[in-house]
């Protein structure tokens, strides 16, 4: 990567809805929009709801699908030179073993990142990300079918520990830590949710603490380099999130506020690694 700063999957759909504000290539890398091996229609409206310090979304994974992706989405991008991050979801280990298949040898993708926030429907819709065992199937069965390094996205939920020491095993090369926090808002004249799914994903400022309480404990235990994601906003949060442990933080929700939030950030964390005279890998877990 160019630099540590990415965009977070979902936030700036394919990479290059970026334009005209921040030319994708000048990024560490993007992050698409979450791929299944068929398209998704997503969950019913309103899919997004502003709470303070953050906001919900329950987009349900709507996407144009990994042929779509490679046909139409990704030519662009190749041809401009982004660093391409494709963030893959699958219901089992065998839909993540066809995705990183289909993807793998693709010129343009430099890595895969694995949703691992889907239900499992051969364990009655238990969420990978909160069993160490179901997300290090999934793990292994992308690592049996590419060579592109893997990237494993954790849930704040569970034990993010235990998953990402099941995931490290596996075969994972990096983790990004974390995935939103389900959550809920509710009318209450109407008294009915704000959300068409009844339940969210919290993003933005409020999930950062959460963030960053996780990347300091998994980054002390599991040998592997962290993305750290979660309500980075200023250049203060991304180096917050690189002194706990990350190695490079992911922009998102930050993004619907500013669209050249990256750059921004971008922009302020060299600025502070310049006064200190430092790299930004000296400062990856110096909160000891």
């Amino acid at each position: 990567m160019r630099n540590p700063v990415l965009t977070a999957s979902g936030t700036c759909g394919y990479g290059m809805e970026l334009l005209p504000e921040v030319p994708p290539e000048s990024l560490g890398a993007v992050c698409t929009k979450g791929l299944s091996l068929e398209p998704r229609p997503g969950g019913p409206e309103p899919r997004i709801w502003e709470v303070p310090c953050g906001m919900l979304n329950a987009i349900g994974l709507a996407n144009v699908g990994v042929e779509v992706f490679l046909a139409e989405k990704l030519p662009p991008l190749r041809e401009r030179g982004v660093t391409v991050v494709a963030n893959v979801l699958g219901v089992s280990p065998e839909e993540f073993a066809e995705l990183a298949t289909r993807l793998d040898g693709q010129p343009g993708v430099a890595a895969l990142e694995l949703n691992l926030s889907c239900p499992n429907v051969k364990a009655g819709g238990v969420h990978m990300s909160r069993d160490p065992s179901l997300a290090a199937a999934a793990v292994e069965a992308a690592r049996r079918a590419t060579t592109l390094p893997l990237i494993a996205k954790l849930s704040p939920e569970g034990d993010p520990l235990a998953v990402a020491k099941a995931v490290a095993r596996a075969g994972a090369d990096a983790l990004s830590i974390c995935n939103t926090l389900r959550a809920m808002a509710i009318d209450v004249e109407s008294r009915r949710p704000r959300l068409g799914s009844v339940y969210g994903g919290l993003s933005g400022p409020a999930l950062r603490p959460v963030a960053v309480r996780i990347v300091h404990e998994v980054s002390a235990s599991v040998e592997l380099p962290i993305i750290g994601v979660g309500g980075v906003t200023t250049w203060e949060d991304a180096a917050e999130m690189m002194l706990a442990g990350a190695a490079a933080v992911q922009v998102g929700t930050a993004l619907f506020l500013d669209p050249r939030a990256p750059l921004t950030i971008l922009e302020g964390l060299e600025a502070y690694l310049d006064r200190h005279g430092e790299s930004a890998r000296d400062i990856v877990g110096a909160c000891r």
